[in-house]
């Protein structure tokens, strides 16, 4: 059954559904792309893995905390067979240490026959957009690294909530972004910005100098990513949104389940 919304699903942000949404939009892209830039490109999927530990630990170190749980024993105080009693300290409860590891994936578009890459398509994560968080501070190292090579970058940010990218300029209003930053008209950017409202627009995908943009409905890869992950079903739609919309689009959102919620009964 189609989506309740016209363009994006407010209730995926925040309903532990975005990894899988990302994997999913990011392979409908892909699917969308290849018969348009075939045979001189190719899109791959790629992932960027960053590893680190906790905030204020030294790099390669780790020290747990030790809490030391007062009271009696969880163990029985005597065996089955009916013996003495025997006092068991409380254990320390002691955090493990490990080092954690952030998956970003994301799409390349090279060029087939030497394998250059032309563009980036980046799907910005919650944890990309937490300001501060060790996954922020990587990827904008990363994005840095594309904004000073010949490689153009397709950003898109389906997310409300977070800490928007660093621009030069204030971004236009909206809900949702898509960025079309050319390598050749750096610091100049194209910006995409839509609503709640709205339904997802079709953007231009850069390729090398000479070779026309391909275009890519971003409204399409959704609607078929939706119908495939049966998020009809599988989404809470009882359940308030997150971040909190204004009033009047919390009463458009309400209005929109009442007429979903009738088309499923019919």
């Amino acid at each position: 059954m189609p989506s309740p919304f016209p363009g994006m699903d407010p209730f995926l942000e925040g309903s532990g559904e975005w990894s899988t949404f990302h994997s999913l939009f990011l392979s409908g892209i892909l699917e969308a792309l290849v018969p348009k830039v075939r045979p001189k490109y190719i899109v791959r999927t790629e992932r960027h893995v960053t590893v680190f530990q906790e905030p204020d630990e030294k790099i390669g170190v780790i020290v747990p905390d030790v809490v030391v749980i007062e009271g009696e024993s969880p163990l029985p105080p005597e065996t089955e067979s009916g013996g003495v009693a025997t006092t068991v300290a409380a254990p320390a409860i002691v955090r493990l240490a490990f080092t954690q590891k952030f998956q970003q994936t994301y799409l390349e578009i090279r060029e087939r026959e030497t394998g250059k890459l032309v563009t980036v398509i980046e799907l910005l994560s919650p944890s990309n957009k937490r300001f501060g968080s060790p996954a922020w501070g990587e990827y904008l190292k990363k994005r840095d690294a594309i904004f000073a090579s010949d490689v153009h970058l397709v950003e898109l940010d389906l997310l409300r909530g977070g800490t928007r990218m660093p621009m030069g300029d204030p971004l236009p209003k909206g809900d949702y972004y898509a960025i079309i930053s050319r390598s050749y008209r750096r610091p100049y950017c194209e910006v995409y910005a839509w609503t709640i409202r709205d339904p997802l627009p079709t953007i231009p995908i850069p390729l090398l100098k000479g070779d026309a943009d391909v275009l890519l409905d971003l409204q399409q890869v959704f609607n078929t990513v939706y119908d495939r992950a049966g998020y009809d079903y599988s989404l809470d739609y009882n359940r308030e949104v997150e971040p909190p919309l204004s009033e009047e689009d919390a009463k458009w959102v309400k209005e929109r389940l009442s007429a979903f919620f009738a088309a499923k009964r019919t």
